[in-house]
């Protein structure tokens, strides 16, 4: 039985398979990647969601072969990964019941800073949205956030929130509008640049 079951662990330990961080040096600069070796068939290089490179290769594929594949794609690499940059960073939304509390935080933090102005307290809503971080429905009183805030950091959060706070003074982006945000939180720009690092997916 013992002569029998080593030769099972043997197979096991083949077929466990390592990435490897690699580096090449092309003309249109350098690129890092992941090398896979293992027994597949086919070159396979892909651009993962956090836009590193991957490249999976069949095990009679040495090293330098691989890093001469990457080189040849240097220009796909590096467009692909621009492209995922612009997308930015992927967030993972939290369900409703679990962002509400993180969100209504963020509106009690900022609130103090709109109250001496005479902007009562909102009725807050949740909700995941795509194309923006949050709403004011300023003639209902009602601040809607989006569920993908409670997956940022605290100073994003309550910069959204000031954000809409701020338009129940001035429902457009005028003048107005920024001379407030100026006055009330003077890194506002620092923090909405720091925000579109982060991309609005819908949850699968």
């Amino acid at each position: 039985m013992r002569d029998g079951g080593r030769p099972m662990r043997r197979k096991k330990e083949e077929t466990a398979v390592a990435e490897e961080r690699r580096r090449v040096d092309t003309p249109l600069g350098p690129i890092h990647y992941f090398l896979t070796v293992k027994a597949v068939k086919n070159i396979n290089l892909r651009i993962r969601s956090d836009g590193t490179a991957a490249l999976s290769v069949p095990r009679r594929v040495s090293k330098a072969a691989a890093d001469d594949f990457i080189r040849s794609r240097a220009d796909w690499v590096l467009s692909h990964q621009r492209r995922r940059a612009e997308l930015g960073v992927p967030l993972t939304p939290p369900e409703k019941g679990a962002a509400l509390p993180v969100l209504a935080a963020a509106l009690e933090r900022v609130y103090p800073l709109v109250e001496p102005l005479g902007v009562k307290p909102p009725v807050l809503k949740v909700r995941f949205m795509t194309s923006r971080w949050g709403s004011c429905h300023w003639a209902k009183g009602v601040v809607t956030l989006n569920t993908a805030l409670a997956a940022v950091e605290e100073g994003l959060r309550d910069y959204v929130a000031l954000h809409e706070l701020v338009h129940f003074l001035h429902p457009d982006h005028g003048p107005g509008f920024y001379a407030v945000m100026d006055a009330l939180m003077p890194d506002w720009r620092e923090r909405r640049r720091a925000l579109r690092r982060y991309a609005l997916r819908r949850p699968e």
